[in-house]
């Protein structure tokens, strides 16, 4: 029978239960990858990605000895997965049985999300309180790399207490800035650009003319803490929201960090040109 005889004897009924299958097989590949995101396990299968590509290379280029060395590997790929997966299969099969794989993604970025805002608020809360100047900035969709490249590599999970001794005066890193980056610090010690504004107030010091510096030329989120006062300021898009209490400044921050592209835009309160808090 001709293709074109195929096509037009396929209902819609066919089409629709093909379009499910594939998007059923694409949603499991997905939750598959984010179960394994962030362990070990990721290395791992991109080794097994690397065995399958050579396996293929060796039919193209017709290398003998090595397709008869990965054939000999290959039969045993599917007992070796299920061995080196075996953490996070026992993971996926427990979720499933309480119901909770798939909600499992926005549970975690809501777990994480909190555990970040906790973080950050006792660190802060605790340098304004003692005067430990600070300067934290944080990417968003523009890519920080550039400056990251001037400090001292971390790639470390954010905790508070990190924070703080990063910060403790006559320590190596405690003058320049940190920059977090996919929900890590990624380094230390970072030089970021001043703004070259006129119109800033005179009362500002470097920490506040870098932070309005990277908040004009990227979209980073970035939070100051004054070593004279204590005064606790965040920017975002030019902006500055200076001397907050604890209780707006995490209003602020999760407003301009984890609020959508329209919401962080249009969520500046007080413009450093003209107005400011305090």
């Amino acid at each position: 029978m001709p293709i074109w005889q195929d096509l037009i004897d396929f209902s819609p009924v066919a089409a629709l239960i093909n379009i499910v299958d594939v998007l059923l097989v694409w949603f499991v590949f997905y939750k598959l990858i984010t179960i394994i995101k962030g362990t070990k396990a990721v290395q791992l299968l991109k080794g097994i990605f690397v065995i399958v590509i050579v396996r293929i290379l060796t039919d193209i280029f017709g290398l003998d000895t090595l397709r008869f060395l990965m054939d000999q590997v290959l039969p045993f790929g599917f007992l070796a997965i299920i061995i080196i997966f075996q953490p996070e299969l026992r993971r996926a099969l427990e979720q499933l049985g309480r119901g909770r794989l798939f909600a499992r993604t926005n549970m975690q970025e809501e777990e994480e999300r909190e555990r970040l805002i906790d973080a950050i608020m006792k660190s802060v809360s605790y340098m304004a309180k003692r005067r430990i100047g600070a300067l934290i900035s944080i990417e968003r969709e523009t890519g920080l790399s550039e400056y990251i490249e001037t400090g001292t590599h971390m790639d470390s999970t954010i905790t508070s207490e990190l924070l703080i001794n990063v910060f403790i005066p006559n320590t190596p890193l405690h003058d320049g800035a940190v920059i977090i980056q996919r929900n890590r610090i990624a380094a230390a010690g970072c030089y970021l650009p001043l703004s070259e504004s006129p119109f800033i107030s005179k009362e500002l010091g470097t920490r506040h003319r870098a932070a309005l510096g990277i908040s004009e030329v990227t979209d980073a989120v970035t939070i100051i803490v004054s070593e004279e006062t204590g005064a606790v300021s965040i920017t975002a898009n030019g902006d500055i929201d200076r001397n907050l209490d604890m209780q707006e400044f995490e209003a602020r921050l999760r407003r301009v960090w984890f609020g959508s592209a329209t919401d962080r835009k249009d969520s500046s309160i007080w413009n450093w040109r003209g107005r400011k808090n305090g």
